[in-house]
């Protein structure tokens, strides 16, 4: 496939990191290009045991968390998927970030937000869609992916992992976990199947053409939903590849719509939890696409509503 037909496909929910001149992997900074990085990034490298591969995380700790004065404090963490594309312009595809350690030095500086813990946690490249999702892609043929381990991956391996080297508040209600499209997928999943450690959910284009819209039916009649969830999507998620979904059988005006109104139901499902009726923002973005930038944009108001500056007055240990 060429090389300027994968990097508009990446532009979709779907096609992103499938093929192999797609996979988005974390290799390091090109030589000529200058680290976007801001504060106090740590990494660390570990063999998985649940899917065989070596993982990377991204760890930002927030400011003043070295300080001596803060070395009794915990903080809440949020968990990112694909998090090569979250801190440094180098390590993302096409040079585009989240600037998520942009954005919460300056709310936390600001007093917008309490400190927080961003884990982001790196791509498998070729693998990202066999270990992101839990069901078949119908848009794509490919073998029944591995994703339903990621929730115990998540449990048995990273989050002890973090927990052990840095200082996080292990409650699930100042936990959260996040991602968009594929990633958006993993994060949607664990929130489900694991609220003993998630119970506040960051979701952004999310793919759930996934399953065939199995996602949504597994979210239809829920018992108990995550505390808060922010969901965000953009009207324009197709961008410019108007081609590829026309190849495919769908007219673009009636994807970008669809892709909306799958987002639009699963903010309503969550909202409906029969037993605790979730908080749940649901934003769509006029004109929006599926990258990097988009996220950016609607990152701000998201995490100010995850964790709000009211809850920095608690600090269990």
């Amino acid at each position: 496939m060429p090389t300027r037909s994968c990097a508009a496909i990446w532009l979709l929910a779907f096609a992103i990191y499938l093929t192999p001149c797609g996979a988005q992997t974390s290799s390091p900074p090109q030589p000529d290009c200058k680290s976007t990085i801001v504060g106090d990034l740590q990494k660390r490298t570990f063999p998985s045991t649940t899917f065989g591969d070596t993982q990377t995380l991204e760890i930002w700790l927030p400011p003043g968390y070295r300080d001596p004065a803060n070395a009794q404090r915990h903080y809440p963490v949020l968990y990112m998927l694909d998090g090569e594309a979250l801190f440094d312009a180098c390590t993302s595809s096409f040079h585009r970030e989240w600037q998520i350690d942009e954005t919460l030095t300056k709310l936390i500086g600001d007093g917008a937000i309490e400190p927080i813990i961003v884990v982001g946690i790196d791509s498998p490249g070729k693998r990202r869609g066999d270990e992101y999702i839990p069901y078949f892609d119908p848009i794509f043929t490919a073998p029944e992916p591995h994703g339903k381990l990621f929730p115990d991956f998540l449990a048995n391996e990273v989050l002890p992992t973090i927990s052990r080297e840095f200082r996080v508040i292990n409650d699930p209600n100042r936990t959260a976990i996040g991602g968009s499209s594929y990633g958006s997928v993993a994060a949607l999943y664990a929130l489900l199947h694991r609220p003993d450690l998630f119970r506040l959910g960051l979701l952004e284009s999310t793919s759930l053409q996934v399953g065939n819209g199995q996602l949504l039916r597994d979210t239809a009649s829920l018992a108990i939903g995550p505390q808060r969830v922010s969901v965000g999507v953009g009207m324009n998620e197709l961008g410019e590849n108007v081609q590829f979904a026309r190849d495919h059988g769908m007219e673009p005006d009636a994807f970008n719509n669809g892709f909306v109104q799958l987002s639009e139901q699963l903010a309503a499902n969550l909202k409906a939890a029969a037993l605790n009726h979730p908080a749940v923002v649901f934003v769509k973005q006029p004109g929006a696409k599926h990258e990097e930038p988009a996220w950016a944009s609607r990152f701000p108001a998201a995490i100010q509503f995850l964790f709000p500056k009211s809850n920095s007055d608690r600090h269990p240990q």
